[in-house]
């Protein structure tokens, strides 16, 4: 759950309190910018945006988390080696080009980390690369190479939204959260909207802090927010070829509390991680669903993983239609296939917390039902609108609120508890991964 329930008048509003986000933690610098190509693969003219996210000295102190899609991008096989080096020095991001089982692409991603490297002064093993964009694509390489010193020059040490908004894609909006510890800070910024279900990381997320953590802590704590955060959502089921989630410590500031540290990285992560949801492709309803009462955690958490990828009930959602009948299938479904034995006789179901199951029936009655479509109006980020020229786009490029859809799952046979987090199904959704590359 979101650590602020924030609600914001309109697109002015939300864009000056992530700017009241956005300092940047001591000893780091982000730079952007703009370039132009023509992909091989598709030729038209195309953009990206390179970021730059720079210590202002290498630092031991890093960490990083993959995706476990056996298919992954040049940048993710790197990262995995950049974990052994000694330190790191910069992050280097392209959007657009995701340089995934495109040929060669670990050897341009290589070439692209050294020319940067000689730019900061670095070894070319203390620049970590990311891509995110169009899968099978190949990047270009001279293009970016000769944007590089553009993008060293542009480096600032004030705030952190220029790589916010750099990393986008289908993004409506940039997302950023922030936490203060003791004398120093963690800011967390994230890229996602689609291809969202992860496995061990999602998405782009990059997590800076001028706290002193040692190696081994922080790669330990990033692994426990992981866990609770970004590895409870999804989207639409789908696992990215590129996650990855980094965490960088400059040093600059003592940490007198490691589990006041870890405590304030997990809320980012878990702030974050919703944050990407309600920005997902065509999401109008983020649901939340808490499942209690569980014989384990993985149980309760693959419950709520299949309410929030069930397309039946994920429609009606966004429709606004409380079909809990859907709900109910959904769950059987899955305890039918993976848990035969449960016992589902103790099993409970709220909506809104409006009770709709129990005793091994559902407890409808018209009262109810109006008061489920209003909980589902009042979580409305917003309305349809009717599709231009056959296409469906978002009516809104902010959060209006952060209010969800609450499903309460009670088992009934044993202690174990989960929070996952999801989206409805939208005509968005489909507009948006129907054109995706046209």
């Amino acid at each position: 759950m979101a650590s602020t329930a924030l609600t914001f008048s309109d697109r002015d509003a939300h864009r000056a309190w992530l700017i009241s986000q956005a300092k940047l933690p001591a000893g780091f610098r982000v730079g952007t910018t703009r370039l132009e190509f023509i992909p091989r693969e598709a030729p038209k003219p195309a953009k990206m945006t390179l970021t730059l996210i720079a210590l202002d000295q290498p630092t031991p102190n890093f960490a990083a988390m993959f995706t476990k899609n056996a298919l992954p991008g040049a940048p993710v096989i790197i990262g995995r080696r950049r974990l052994n080096e000694p330190t790191l020095g910069a992050i280097i991001v392209n959007n657009k080009v995701s340089n995934v089982c495109a040929p060669g692409g670990v050897e341009t991603s290589e070439k692209i980390c050294a020319e940067l490297a000689k730019l900061l002064r670095l070894a070319p093993g203390q620049v970590l690369p990311s891509s995110t964009g169009v899968i099978g694509w190949g990047l270009p390489v001279d293009a970016i190479i000769s944007a590089l010193p553009h993008t060293t020059a542009a480096l600032t040490g004030d705030s952190i939204m220029p790589a916010a908004e750099g990393i986008m894609t289908t993004d409506l909006y940039p997302k950023v959260r922030r936490a203060s510890v003791g004398a120093g800070s963690i800011v967390g910024i994230a890229k996602g909207a689609g291809m969202i279900e992860p496995n061990m990381a999602t998405m782009l997320v990059y997590v800076l802090t001028d706290l002193a953590v040692p190696r081994a802590t922080l790669r330990a704590a990033l692994t426990r927010a992981v866990d609770v955060s970004f590895n409870t959502i999804s989207v639409d089921s789908d696992t990215s070829t590129s996650d990855t989630v980094a965490l960088v410590s400059s040093g600059r500031a003592p940490c007198a509390d490691p589990a006041a540290f870890e405590a304030a990285l997990t809320q980012v992560c878990r702030d974050l991680a919703e944050d990407v949801v309600r920005n997902g492709e065509g999401v109008r309803h983020v649901m939340r669903v808490s499942v209690s009462a569980a014989a384990t955690p993985a149980f309760a958490r693959a419950v709520g993983k299949t309410i929030v990828n069930a397309p039946l009930f994920k429609c009606a959602v966004a429709g606004n239609d409380p079909n809990v009948g859907r709900l109910v299938q959904a769950i059987g479904k899955y305890i039918g296939a993976s848990a035969p034995e449960t016992d589902l006789s103790r099993l409970r179901l709220r909506l809104g917390g409006i009770e709709i199951f129990a005793d091994g029936v559902f407890q409808l009655n018209p009262e109810k039902e109006n008061a489920l479509v209003a909980h589902l109006r009042g979580a409305e980020l917003y309305a349809s609108a009717p599709p231009e020229d056959g296409v469906f786009t978002a009516a809104v490029d902010y959060p209006p609120h952060e209010r969800c859809v609450e499903i309460e799952v009670e088992i009934g046979n044993g202690a174990a508890a989960a929070i996952v987090i999801g989206g409805d199904l939208t005509h968005e959704y489909v507009s948006e991964n129907a054109d995706y590359r046209s």
